[in-house]
Formats: C-alpha cells, sequence, structure tokens
C-alpha cells in the first residue's frame, strides 16, 4: 500500500483491515447526528482506497463501524462515478444477474467469479444529511452491492457457493495477511 500523499484526496491513508477481522463480519450502524461523519473521515476512505488501488471502499473496511463507503469506479462505458454515500440503502437491483470477477481491498489478491445484479440503485446522504440517489450498471453497480454488503457484516466470499467458496477460502486461510486459523479445509462434494 502507498503511504505519503496520495493523489485525489487530502486524506490519511488508514489500513485496510483484512478478512477474519471481526469489524469485517459485523453490521455496521447507522449514522446517527451525535456521530455524523466529518469531511476529513470521507477523505481518509478515499485516500486509503486510492493507496491500495481500490474503487470502493467501506468505513469498516479501516475500522470506522459506521454505515457509510467512497467509490471511484468506472462503469461498463468507462464513465467514472466518483462520491460517498452515507446510510447507503440497496433500494433496488435488476437485469440480469452476471457472475463477474469480484476482489476486495480485504481479501488482497484474491478474486472469484461472484453473482451481481447488472444494475444497481442506492439511496442515503451526504456528510451533510443532503439525500442522495447513485444509480449504476455493470461494474459500477457490481461495486455499489459490494460495498453494501460490507455495511452488513459480508464479503463477496458469502455470496459464492460450493468450488469457488472453497478455493476462495483456502487461499484466504493460506494468505500471508490472512487472521483466519489454517484449520484444513474439507473439498465439498460437488468439487
Amino acid at each position: 500500500m502507498r503511504r505519503g500523499r496520495i493523489p485525489g484526496s487530502a486524506g490519511a491513508v488508514r489500513p485496510v483491515r483484512t478478512y477474519g477481522d471481526p469489524v469485517l463480519h459485523a453490521p455496521s450502524r447507522p449514522v446517527g447526528d451525535g456521530d455524523r461523519p466529518t469531511a476529513d473521515l470521507v477523505e481518509d476512505l478515499f485516500a486509503s482506497m486510492y493507496a491500495a488501488h481500490g474503487v470502493g471502499l467501506a468505513a469498516c473496511q479501516i475500522g470506522v463501524p459506521l454505515r457509510m463507503f467512497v467509490y471511484d469506479c468506472p462503469d461498463d462505458e468507462d464513465r467514472r462515478h466518483r462520491g460517498h454515500i452515507v446510510n447507503p440503502r440497496l433500494v433496488h437491483t435488476e437485469g440480469v444477474t452476471v457472475r463477474g470477477p469480484e476482489g476486495c481491498l480485504s481479501l488482497p489478491g484474491l478474486e472469484a467469479p461472484t453473482p451481481r445484479a447488472d444494475v444497481a440503485v442506492v439511496e442515503g446522504e451526504d456528510v451533510h444529511g443532503n439525500p442522495l440517489r447513485v444509480e449504476g450498471t455493470g461494474f459500477f453497480a457490481r461495486c455499489l452491492q459490494h460495498e453494501c454488503d460490507h455495511l452488513e457484516g459480508r464479503l463477496y466470499t458469502d455470496r459464492l457457493g460450493g468450488l469457488a467458496r472453497w478455493r476462495t477460502l483456502r487461499a484466504v486461510r493460506r494468505a500471508s495477511w490472512s487472521q483466519e486459523p489454517p484449520a484444513p479445509a474439507r473439498r465439498p462434494a460437488d468439487a
């Protein structure tokens, strides 16, 4: 991960939590008036995301269990979408379910074919409490669904089944960054 000044953000780079960290496996709490995130937290999220070469980052991934995330992601037509959203709700998905490669900054270096809807709509607010509605297609829709899953305590591995899940979790246990115990995994019967 890069250190120092990160182009595109004035924030501080914070370490990204990896698979097995309890903050990643528990639902994040809604942002209330008493803990309204600051623009500084948004900038820290952007800096941390850019340093790790990601396209989205949820607050829980830097150890802040609040319902918010940032993104700087292209869609399938290569238009860039950049922003943040507080208290996001995935309000609509449609289109075909596409099984495409998906990775995660909390599982560095790994990816697996993960099913996602081709269209996603998320509603929430900005750090000032103004309402937001974000619509995505293709890769950007995948990003929005992925980040919303983080806020529910889910990772893309939770959407995998059979051999894909087994292989990915085996790679997690073998990774140098893993916080999972190296217990042997039984190969699924359908493998």
